[in-house]
């Protein structure tokens, strides 16, 4: 059989690149003299990705350990970007969406003359800012929050992690937004900080919450015969700032590890910000409002 190709198309009306090629989705935006030129290689940094990635997709299921053996740079990629979680189940495919954007990226600009550049693949966004350029993401998960970046700013990624979203989750958080030194490492901790947004079983309000094991909505999922959340129910105040306090602990622990600047988590309508030393300087909520609490 032939090996298919990513899909091409060009968006109006500032003719951003969309390449899809499978599972894979991403909006590409390029500014600058070699714009032209960073797009082709976009374009040719997908050709065989997928394939080459299958090849390696066993081992890339398996929980994490220091000692495999990736080949691939995005594998490698994934891999790296999921190390660090003691005893914690994760898997490199945590990783893969922010580790493809990451790679994307790189290939964009090598050798090329860019004032900005970002693929976004489904959410989880990787980006480079020439000197003096700014940037403004606004993040529809958190109720139109905005986060303000500039090239003094280490932080190349974001990424996005919940149930509901394209990935099963084992928490209960709507969103967990975070941003790090590239998308793959934001990739990991998203999944990892939302996957601690839960209640624990004992909780009277447990009973709200709906899960199924993995592998019977998709018989592939790296997370097996584990309990993803499907549905959360109503919750009290009460219930939400549990949530959202286990989540907080888990982002402070992460934040203390890796290369972030911090997390946004959303359980329903309430939203925690953790991290972010400067936040001012980061973040601008769309309005002030008693459902945002900051934790620094």
């Amino acid at each position: 059989m032939a090996a298919s190709h990513p899909q091409v198309a060009w968006l109006p009306p500032d003719q951003r690149l969309h390449l899809s090629h499978g599972p894979t989705d991403l909006i590409i935006k390029a500014e600058g003299k070699d714009a032209h030129h960073a797009y082709q290689q976009a374009i040719t940094a997908m050709d065989t990705l997928l394939e080459d990635l299958v090849k390696e997709l066993p081992d890339l299921r398996l929980k994490i350990s220091a000692e495999m053996p990736f080949h691939h740079p995005v594998a490698q990629r994934m891999h790296r970007a999921c190390l660090g979680y003691g005893t914690r189940f994760i898997t490199p495919m945590a990783a893969v969406a922010g580790a493809i954007a990451d790679y994307v990226l790189d290939a964009m600009i090598a050798g090329n003359d860019l004032t900005k550049a970002s693929v976004n693949n489904g959410g989880d966004i990787a980006f480079c800012l020439a000197e003096g350029q700014k940037a403004t993401a606004v993040l529809a998960d958190m109720n139109d929050a905005r986060i303000h970046l500039h090239s003094g700013h280490p932080w190349r990624g974001m990424a996005t992690s919940g149930h509901g979203g394209r990935s099963f989750s084992l928490g209960i958080a709507d969103a967990v937004l975070v941003i790090a030194d590239q998308a793959s490492t934001a990739d990991a901790a998203a999944t990892m900080i939302a996957s601690a947004v839960h209640l624990p079983n004992h909780h009277p309000e447990a009973d709200r919450i709906q899960t199924a094991p993995a592998f019977s909505l998709d018989s592939e999922s790296d997370l097996g015969n584990r309990e993803v959340t499907t549905h959360v129910g109503e919750l009290s105040l009460s219930a939400i700032t549990q949530a959202l306090d286990l989540g907080e602990i888990a982002a402070q622990a992460v934040i203390s590890d890796k290369p972030i600047a911090g997390a946004l988590i959303r359980v329903k309508d309430h939203i925690r910000i953790v991290g972010f030393d400067h936040h001012s300087d980061i973040i601008m909520l769309k309005e002030e409002s008693k459902l945002w609490s900051i934790s620094q």
